[in-house]
C-alpha cells in the first residue's frame, strides 16, 4: 500500500488520481494518530500477518472519525445476522477489493474503503478526507487481507443501514468510551481465542475490529488502564 510523504500526500498513486492521502487541516487531536500510523510495525498491531506466498482476498476498512456532541467518536456498524462470515458482529465499514477499485497494492484500498462505507453506511465519501493507512492485516477464518484506511470525517453527512440483508445497524462511538476502563473485557472463545473487546452502544466490539481499535488507542496514547482478567465467554457460532 502507498505511504504517505512528508507533506501528507499519497505516493504510488496513479496519476490523476480521484484519491489521496493528506494530514493537511486535520484536529489537533488527530495528530497522534496520524503519528502511530506513520511509524507503527505490523508485529505490533497483530500476529495475524498477510501469508507471504500471496494467499488471501484483498480488501479494506474505513476507520473513520468523526466529531460529535462528546468529542471524538468512531463510525462502526453491525453486520447482519444471517451472512455466511462474521455475521452480527460490530465492524468497520468495509468488504473486498472490485477490479474496478484499481492497484490492491497503491490506491485500490482507498477506493475499495469509500466505496464500501458508502455501499454499507450511505456515507457521501466527499465528505471524507482520507489521512492514513496502516500495514495490511490478515484475518484467518475468512482469509481477508485487510488494509485498515484512516479517515476524518470533515463533512458529516447522515447514516444508516443501506441493505438490511447485509448491515443491522450504523452508529457512532465516543472515543471517550472506548477509552473507559468500565467498558473494556476480554473476550474468550470455546475455540482458544482471547482478546480485547468494548461493551458500548448496545453491541460488543470483539475480533479484528476490537484489536485494531485496541491498538490505536495504545499507540495514540489513549489508552488507560483496565481489567483484563474481566472476561465475557463467547459461544461456538460466534
Amino acid at each position: 500500500m502507498s505511504r504517505g510523504t512528508q507533506d501528507g500526500t499519497t505516493t504510488g498513486a496513479r496519476e490523476g488520481s480521484d484519491v489521496a492521502v493528506t494530514s493537511d487541516g486535520l484536529p489537533g487531536w488527530l495528530d497522534p494518530v496520524v503519528e502511530a500510523a506513520r511509524t507503527v510495525r505490523p508485529t505490533q498491531l497483530s500476529r495475524f500477518l498477510p501469508p507471504e506466498d500471496g494467499r488471501g482476498r484483498q480488501s479494506a476498512v474505513l476507520i473513520l472519525f468523526g466529531e460529535g456532541p462528546r468529542g471524538p467518536e468512531l463510525l462502526l456498524m453491525e453486520r447482519s445476522g444471517s451472512l455466511r462470515s462474521h455475521a452480527g458482529q460490530t465492524s468497520f465499514p468495509g468488504g473486498a477489493l472490485d477490479p474496478e477499485d484499481g492497484d490492491p497494492h497503491t490506491t485500490g484500498p482507498l477506493r475499495a474503503a469509500l466505496r464500501e462505507a458508502e455501499e454499507e453506511t450511505g456515507l457521501d465519501p466527499a465528505g471524507v478526507q482520507l489521512f492514513g493507512v496502516l500495514p495490511r492485516l490478515y484475518i484467518p477464518v475468512s482469509e481477508f487481507v485487510v488494509t485498515p484506511v484512516l479517515g476524518w470525517w470533515r463533512a458529516p453527512s447522515p447514516v444508516g443501514a443501506v441493505d438490511l440483508a447485509e448491515t443491522a445497524r450504523v452508529f457512532t462511538v465516543p472515543v471517550a468510551d472506548l477509552t473507559d476502563p468500565e467498558h473494556r473485557v476480554t473476550v474468550v472463545h470455546p475455540g482458544g481465542y482471547q482478546g480485547p473487546a468494548f461493551a458500548v452502544e448496545s453491541a460488543l466490539v470483539w475480533g479484528f475490529t476490537a484489536g485494531v481499535i485496541d491498538r490505536i488507542l495504545h499507540f495514540a496514547g489513549w489508552e488507560r488502564p483496565w481489567d483484563r482478567s474481566r472476561q465475557v465467554p463467547l459461544d461456538w457460532r460466534a
